[in-house]
């Protein structure tokens, strides 16, 4: 074969499919990805929480404190995505990493058990790493548990709607193609669903976690957080099931 019929060839070779949220290239050394899960969790949730603080302490209008806190969270998540997104898939979420898995496990190209087993400890003390920062960047106790409760019934029927439509949309642009979009993708989602879910839209186990350090705007009463994680994991399930149902493979002509 000529050089020139090579380049023609692989020109003309099916391009390299996509690969699953969060999966990252087999150079990229373990201890670097779980840096970048730790450092872009515990960045995301001193975003939530700081915004939060600082809404507080500029207003007493609680519908402009959760414009500022869900703004600043937009452009946070986005740009953490955007940064630490080729290193880590930048995942912050345990239920994302879990989604991820379980979709490996049935054949996609994704995060690996041992990789999981990295992922969501990471996640978690990343979490509560950003909820003591962001409370000593305003002269708030360290650590003080969250006096607000979220156990009411429709704040869970919230977390479920928040949790499977964020694993519908990442998933769902992985199954279309269009990864390349999840930076402003899910960061858009994620402020969208600050309004239109009554929970506010926490989505993520390891954040929950992180918010019940913080007794301030941001915070949750820890004996809400067992339930949040509950409704977060069955949306996960959920959006996973409309994943499957809405992207189904298509049948080619007999």
């Amino acid at each position: 074969m000529t050089p020139a019929e090579a380049a023609t060839t692989a020109e003309s070779a099916p391009a390299a499919p996509a690969p699953a949220p969060g999966a990252t290239p087999p150079r990229t050394p373990l201890v670097a990805r779980a840096a970048a899960e730790l450092i872009g969790t515990a960045l995301l949730v001193a975003v939530v929480v700081g915004s939060g603080i600082q809404a507080t302490e500029l207003t007493k209008d609680v519908g402009l404190q959760l414009l500022a806190n869900s703004t600043a969270t937009v452009f946070g998540l986005g740009i953490l995505i955007l940064l630490l997104g080729p290193v880590s898939g930048a995942h912050f979420n345990p239920v994302v990493t879990l989604a991820e898995w379980w979709t490996a496990r049935r054949g996609g190209a994704a995060v690996t058990l041992r990789e999981v087993a990295v992922y969501l400890p990471a996640q978690i003390v990343g979490a509560i790493a950003g909820a003591i920062l962001a409370d000593a960047m305003f002269g708030e106790p360290l650590v003080k548990w969250s006096t607000h409760d979220r156990s009411a019934g429709h704040l869970l029927l919230g977390e479920i709607v928040a949790t499977a439509g964020l694993i519908l949309l990442i998933f769902g642009l992985a199954r279309a193609d269009r990864l390349q979009f999840a930076p402003v993708a899910v960061a858009s989602y994620i402020g969208a669903a600050y309004w239109f879910t009554s929970s506010t839209s926490f989505a993520n186990p390891a954040v929950t976690v992180g918010r019940a350090f913080t007794d301030t705007f941001a915070g949750i009463a820890p004996g809400s957080v067992l339930g949040f994680i509950g409704m977060q994991l069955v949306g996960a399930v959920v959006g996973l099931a409309l994943v499957a149902l809405i992207f189904m493979p298509g049948r080619s002509a007999e």
